[in-house]
Parts: structure tokens; sequence; C-alpha cells
């Protein structure tokens, strides 16, 4: 039986890169997110330089019961998800208390809830295969509080907690979780984010999208709990261990916080 792997947040960034590189090492596919036209043209290059079985699903994450009704058209379709890529997410730059409410719940949304939905979801049939592997794509931002980007740093300091404890939970099932903690890299996230997250990139090196789903996707392969792509990265994560909190929190002002 071929291989599929359902990546969310397919149309740019990590996720186009993503959705070459399964469909290059023989997977079919399963691609979401908002931009239909953008899915269908990725979809048309995949089949025809790979061969891949493209399904499309246009959606918003950030919409009530979105997850779901991925869930229910992938069944519907006859289709068997081995490997989940939870990858769709977005930041927010600003005081928290001068933010946009709608903005920062969405951002939960699709950052938090749809991942925690879709994982629940495909969960139980990679149990009952005793086979299959998720990816989650966390963020450096994990490892630290981010001040004027509060709920983005948390909410992906939620998806490494959590992605560590389904492993525990998973031991001997013949499933992986991997959690994988990209630093700034050039995907357009910073355009959403705002000028917090620009300045941030500008005092950093930004890897490109397609350096970090390829070690990613290695890691995944692997079954590599919580990967950590780039050198100075890697040495970030550690030292993050030793710093104290208070520290942590003046870096991280210094680089994004308002001038």
């Amino acid at each position: 039986m071929k291989k599929t792997a359902l990546i969310t947040g397919a149309s740019s960034g990590f996720g186009y890169e993503f959705a070459k590189i399964f469909a290059a090492n023989g997977y079919d596919l399963v691609l979401t997110a908002r931009n239909q036209e953008k899915l269908k043209a990725l979809a048309a290059e995949l089949k025809e330089k790979n061969g891949a079985e493209v399904f499309v699903i246009v959606k918003d994450l950030s919409q009530k019961d979105a997850a779901l009704d991925i869930f229910t058209e992938t069944e519907q379709a006859g289709i068997d998800v081995t490997v989940l890529v939870n990858n769709a997410g977005f930041g927010d730059y600003g005081r928290y208390a001068d933010t946009d409410w709608e903005k920062q719940l969405k951002m939960v949304t699709v950052n938090i809830v749809a991942l925690m939905q879709l994982t629940r979801l495909y969960l139980p049939q990679m149990r009952r295969r005793n086979n299959g592997k998720i990816l989650n794509v966390a963020s450096m931002a994990a490892f630290t509080p981010g001040p004027y980007m509060s709920v983005y740093y948390a909410s992906k300091a939620f998806v490494l907690s959590f992605s560590e404890a389904l492993t525990g939970e998973l031991k001997g099932t013949g499933v992986t979780v991997t959690a994988v903690c990209p630093g700034p890299a050039a995907t357009g996230f910073e355009k959403v984010a705002g000028s917090g997250a620009r300045k941030l990139f500008g005092a950093l090196t930004p890897a490109s999208a397609k350096e970090t789903a390829l070690f990613s996707y290695g890691a995944l392969t692997r079954g590599k709990i919580v990967a950590v792509p780039g050198a100075m990265n890697k040495i970030s994560s550690i030292g993050h261990r030793f710093l104290p909190r208070s520290v942590l929190r003046a870096i991280i002002l210094r680089l994004q916080g308002e001038d």
C-alpha cells in the first residue's frame, strides 16, 4: 500500500517544501490550506513530476470544525493517512493588551487547537495499524518566553510539550511523534507576524525553507523526538536550560521589543 502524507499549511513556506519532499520520496499527498489556486497548482506540479496522487482540501484551520472536516473528507475518500504533518501556524506582534483579540484567538486555534484535533483524529488509526508518524512544527520560540509575541511563543511551547508527552504515551506502538524547532527561516512568516518579527529576522540569518524541511523530514524518518536544525540553534536550545528566565526575557525583549 502506498504511503500518504497529510500536510497542513501546504500552499507556501515549509508546507510547500514538505509537499515536494514527500512526493519525491514516493508518497501520495493530502494537501490543505486556504489558497485553492496555489494548492491546485502544486498538486498538478507534483503529479506531473513525481506521479503522486494529490487530494486537495481547501480549509481555514482557524474556523470551527475545520480539522474535523478534513478528517471526514479523507475518510469518505478512503484515504489512510500514514504521516500527519501539522505545519500550519502563524504569529502576531505587539503588546498583548493592545493586540487584536480575534487574531490572537485564531492563532491559538490554528497553532494549538487544530494541531490537537488532527492528531486526536488520525492517531487512533495509526495505533490500530501499529504504524504511523506525526511531525509537529514547533519553533525555537518554544524554549523561551517572548515579549511582544507572547501568544505565539506560548503556542509553540505547547506544541513542544504536547509532542514530547505523546512520545511517552506511544512507546511500543509503532507510532512516532517528532517536534521540529526551527529558528528564523525564509517562509514569509515575518510578513504576517509584523514589525517585531522583521526586527528579529534582521538580527539573525534566516535558513531556507527547503533546508529546514529536508532536515525535518530526516528527523521524522529516524523517529527523532525533538529536532533542532542548525548548529547555533542547537547550542541556543541547550543554553536556554541554564540561563535564568529573566535573562531569556531580556534577550528576546532586546531583539524584538519596541524601539
